[in-house]
């Protein structure tokens, strides 16, 4: 039953009871009905969004994007769940679907930033690699403190043998203080591509001291490992 029905169902009981004064008691009380409403809608909808992502982070997209499409339902309009919900599907490995509602997310707002990252990691992973430099330039255009854009935008010139290019954006993002364990271990793959092996060497070391061992940065360590045990190989052996 919503706030107005209940509302109006005690007018008609009382109506005769408690006339309306002229001092605005009943505005006023009708306001702070009002408030507690909205603030457990609010909160409704911040439980959902957390439950989304504890499934996301055990493995269970399908519930997610369930949680997801409810919270899209309520709110047709809210550009981020958009975002968050085309995330869940590229990370379930459902790419068409994603990259709809990242679309979807950038018409309902062209200056998200964290969606035209997440468009652009699209496109690299099919890829469209001009596509994806030119949206991780919005990016940071929009954005220029979003570490993740100019980590991936780095990680995509790698991958095009740009590695000046690749390096240029990790020493420019390590000044930020965030994710340097991250960083780290992509600058250092980009030195042993680039035939850098000490530096590489060197950085790998940092990007081990600083990463943990569990969640998704766990399992960039253990890539992180493997690089150092290949690169070490020629010399152990």
């Amino acid at each position: 039953m919503n706030v107005r029905a209940i509302h109006c169902q005690d007018q008609a009981r009382h109506q005769h009871s408690y006339p309306i004064s002229s001092t605005g008691a009943a505005p006023r009380r009708l306001l702070r009905v009002k408030s507690v409403s909205v603030g457990h809608a609010i909160e409704s909808d911040g439980s959902l969004r957390s439950q989304a992502k504890e499934k996301a982070q055990q493995g269970d997209y399908e519930s997610a994007i369930a949680i997801l499409t409810t919270l899209i339902e309520r709110n047709p309009m809210s550009a981020a769940q958009y975002n968050n919900r085309g995330l869940i599907y590229f990370q379930s490995g459902q790419k068409e679907k994603a990259i709809a509602d990242y679309n979807r997310a950038l018409e309902l707002d062209p200056y998200l930033d964290s969606a035209y990252n997440n468009r652009a990691n699209y496109y690299a992973s099919v890829g469209q690699m001009a596509e994806a430099i030119a949206d991780y330039e919005m990016t940071l255009d929009l954005n220029p403190g979003n570490v993740r854009a100019w980590i991936n935008q780095g990680i995509t010139f790698r991958d095009l043998g740009l590695y000046d290019l690749a390096l240029e954006n990790f020493d420019l993002v390590m000044g930020l203080g965030q994710l340097e364990g991250n960083i780290y271990a992509e600058r250092g793959r980009t030195y042993e591509l680039r035939g850098d092996w000490n530096c590489a060497i060197a950085d790998y070391q940092k990007a081990l001291a600083l990463l943990p061992r569990s969640g998704a940065a766990g399992r960039l360590r253990l890539v992180v490992e493997t690089w150092m045990i290949q690169l070490l190989k020629p010399a152990i052996a």
